[in-house]
């Protein structure tokens, strides 16, 4: 195992361009890969966006801006992502993420490290498909990345300690915290998350409250966010795909029964920040 110096993010959805921000402001040589040209471009583009808004407002020096943008670099081919450490953050489909982390095995050199910024599918049963599971792990960054403190690392049953150790390192290098936890549905965070959500739909589909009145009672109780503002933030789509996964590797518990209304927002394409519409509208500035 080597020490961390460049790295490759795959997906350029909204994670997947938070964390390269995030990456590359930290000092690391990142490229941000995704198969959609246009798309990854637009996610370069965004990030540019982003630094030049915090140097004007005088959060970060020219030669700040000038760096971070020489640290980031994108690409639709997958013969380029090659680096000390690949983050995986694309689609919440097990077979999805298997074929590319079988694929980027062939084109990196045996010590790369391998993470999965799954928020909620098996560390474990990625790791059996894979030929060399030993540096293999869950990464799991939360929605801002750039924001967001803390990282769940989920430790597969053949991952190494040092590879563990490094990834402790690293998170601490991109000033966050991490939390090592084992790989259950949902893993911490998002399991215990479910009620939050899920009650709060609950009263909704039984009429005993409306949406704007439990954000602002949750709000004013202590919580940074609602939970259908952060729904539509995380993406309700994403967030009723992972409540569906937790709720079937734990047997269907009825308590935790996904919700119908999130269901119908994604028949309507609905699905929150991204879409301009979920629970609330968000009109383009």
């Amino acid at each position: 195992m080597h020490q961390i110096k460049t790295v490759c993010v795959c997906g350029a959805g909204t994670m997947g361009t938070g964390i390269a921000q995030l990456c590359a402001a930290s000092g690391y040589d990142t490229l941000l890969f995704d198969l959609n040209h246009a798309i990854v471009q637009n996610s370069e583009n965004t990030i540019h966006e982003r630094w030049q808004g915090l140097e004007i407002k005088k959060k970060i020096s020219q030669n700040d801006l000038i760096t971070f943008k020489k640290n980031l670099r994108v690409s639709s081919n997958i013969n380029d992502c090659r680096a000390d450490l690949v983050i995986e953050a694309i689609i919440e489909k097990a077979s999805a993420k298997i074929d590319l982390f079988q694929q980027l095995a062939e084109i990196n050199p045996i010590n790369t490290l391998f993470v999965s910024n799954t928020s909620s599918i098996s560390i474990h049963s990625i790791a059996a498909k894979l030929d060399d599971p030993f540096r293999f792990a869950g990464m799991h960054f939360f929605n801002p990345a750039t924001q967001m403190q803390l990282v769940e690392l989920i430790k597969a049953d053949q991952t190494s300690e040092g590879m563990v150790k490094i990834l402790q390192d690293f998170v601490l290098k991109l000033g966050k915290t991490s939390v090592i936890c084992k790989d259950s549905p949902g893993f911490i965070v998002n399991r215990v998350a479910r009620p939050y959500y899920l009650e709060s739909l609950l009263m909704i589909e039984q009429g005993n409250a409306d949406i704007e009145t439990i954000d602002t009672v949750l709000e004013a109780t202590g919580f940074k966010m609602g939970p259908f503002k952060l729904m539509d933030l995380i993406g309700i789509d994403i967030n009723f795909s992972v409540s569906n996964i937790v709720w079937d590797a734990l047997g269907k518990p009825p308590r935790l029964k996904p919700s119908p209304i999130q269901e119908q927002k994604i028949t309507q394409h609905e699905l929150g920040r991204k879409t301009e519409k979920g629970f609330y509208d968000y009109p383009k500035k």
